[in-house]
This record gives structure tokens, C-alpha cells and sequence, in this order.
């Protein structure tokens, strides 16, 4: 999903300039996304938290075959540490792996398409200074095999005692992607709007949902059979109610 296929009224370059390559950088540049090279728009640990907890929640709703959801958190990832895990996967190979936890937060993503794929490089590695300068109170964190840290195009981290989210001394390739990393299109979801779910829903899953439900799962909201119904009719509440307990969201 790219944020210029927004069907409810989302941004979108005009036209009759779409095919200049000059004027797509210039919206790109007033837009100013969410990515690497501009993190100042993504939101504090906790709030972020809460935004993942949402659409993992949204898609349990949506989607209640887990093996074909894109979006999952497990508050109880790892109990002894107090750490909750935040994941995506689009089925096609990207995903990204974040963790929570008192000593804050970093995520590991992967767009296998990307310049900065390690599978773009000979021999295969992780672009120079992606996993650099990661604190190490994240350690645990790079060497977690359920992360497949070999597989990164970027990784983001914010402690608790810092003012802003952080990354290694990249430089970017020399390419005209305008996002060579990937991280503008896998971190999208986080700009904490409803109706980026909401767009993403109508693309991924094909169905449309009620904005105004989906504002209420934003706001965590306690869930309830009603909400659910009016998700996803077709969900079972008793099931729902058992990944909501996994993700630690609400419940009436």
C-alpha cells in the first residue's frame, strides 16, 4: 500500500503531473512521510505501542485466520523481560519485528526489494551501518532467531531517556528510489490515523469498514461483541476475545 492509492479521500498527486519524476519528488518532499530519513513524525514508545496493539487488534478482527493476517502483537513475547512484541508480515517476504520493553524500543524491517536489500549486495550482507550504534540494552534484541537479522534493510530504536527515535550511520545508496530502505512503506501504518487502516484494509483484505468503529479501536476503546459485529460480521466473539487477551487490548 503507498499512500498516493488512498481511496478515502487520503493524499494523492494531482494527475496531470504524476509522470514528472521532478514534481513526484517535490510532493514527496512536502509530504514528508514517516521513514529513515524523517523519523520526527513517528510517535513517543507509548503511544506507538498503543497504535500497533490497534491494528494487530484490527486485523485479528478482520482476519480471523491468523496465518493470513498481516498485522500481530504478543504482549506476553517474553514475560521475564517484560518485553511485547509488535510483527508484520505482507506474505510476499517483508515484514518487520519490533519490541517493547522498559528499556524502550526497536524495530528490525525488511523490503526485500528494496537497493538496500542484503540480497541486492555480493556478497550477501546488511547494508553498512544499518545495525550499527544500536544500544546495548538491545542486544537480546540482534540476536533473536526469530528475527532473521539477516535479513534488514533498516532498524530503528528509541530508549527511554531519549528525545527522538534513532538509527545506525547509513549512507543511503545512490538511486533514485525514493525509498530505498523500505521503511516509508512498512512504517506507514504508524502516523496513528484510522484511516490508514482503514485504506489499508479496502487494498489488502478488499473490505470497507466503518471509520467510526475503526476510530474506536484506535482509542482503545473496550471491545465488545457489537464492535466486532460491526467489523466483521462473520467473527467469532469468543475467539476474538482470546487474541485480544494475547495483544492486551480492552475488553467489556
Amino acid at each position: 500500500m503507498t499512500r498516493a492509492q488512498s481511496p478515502t479521500g487520503g493524499y494523492t498527486e494531482p494527475k496531470e503531473l504524476a509522470t514528472s519524476p521532478t514534481t513526484k519528488r517535490f510532493w514527496h518532499n512536502v509530504w514528508m512521510p514517516i521513514s529513515t530519513r524523517d523519523l520526527s513524525q513517528l510517535p513517543s514508545i507509548d503511544r506507538l505501542e498503543k497504535i500497533t496493539q490497534s491494528i494487530a487488534m484490527l486485523d485479528a478482527i478482520v482476519s480471523p485466520n491468523w496465518e493470513y493476517r498481516y498485522f500481530s502483537f504478543n504482549a506476553g513475547w517474553d514475560a521475564s523481560r517484560k518485553e511485547r512484541m509488535a510483527s508484520m508480515r505482507d506474505g510476499s517476504g517483508d515484514d518487520y519485528f519490533m519490541v517493547f520493553s522498559p528499556k524502550g524500543a526497536i524495530l528490525k524491517g525488511f523490503d526485500h526489494e528494496s537497493p538496500m536489500s542484503p540480497w541486492q549486495r555480493d556478497p550477501i550482507a546488511v547494508w553498512p551501518g544499518v545495525l550499527d550504534g544500536v544500544p546495548e540494552a538491545f542486544a537480546s534484541f540482534l540476536t533473536e532467531p526469530a528475527f532473521s537479522m539477516g535479513d534488514c534493510t533498516f532498524c530503528i530504536w528509541r530508549e527511554p531517556s531519549d528525545e527522538h527515535w534513532r538509527h545506525g550511520p547509513i549512507v543511503f545508496p545512490d538511486t533514485d528510489a525514493d525509498d530505498p530502505d523500505g521503511s516509508e512503506e512498512l512504517l506507514c501504518m504508524f502516523d496513528g490515523k484510522p484511516e490508514t487502516y482503514v485504506d489499508f484494509a479496502s487494498e489488502y483484505y478488499e473490505k470497507v469498514l466503518d471509520i467510526n468503529v475503526v476510530r474506536k479501536i484506535y482509542a482503545h476503546d473496550p471491545l465488545s461483541p457489537l464492535i466486532v459485529a460491526e467489523l466483521n460480521p462473520q467473527a467469532d466473539w469468543e475467539s476474538t476475545a482470546k487474541d485480544a487477551e494475547e495483544i492486551h487490548f480492552p475488553v467489556s
